[in-house]
């Protein structure tokens, strides 16, 4: 994860995420957590998040 996101943008690419991981898809990294925000959250920490947003 090469670029720094603005607070916009991160909350724009986990809830996308989020909302991927709610309708069944698989995640990207092994966690514990059962809530798809917080799934997505650990992949974004990670840089596992499968999105980028292009200027």
């Amino acid at each position: 994860m090469a670029k720094k996101y603005t607070k916009y943008e991160k909350a724009r690419l986990i809830s996308a995420r989020a909302f991927q991981l709610s309708k069944g898809v698989l995640p990207l990294i092994e966690t514990k957590e059962k809530n798809p925000i917080n799934q997505a959250e650990v992949e974004f920490k990670k840089g596992k998040i499968p999105f980028e947003i292009i200027d």
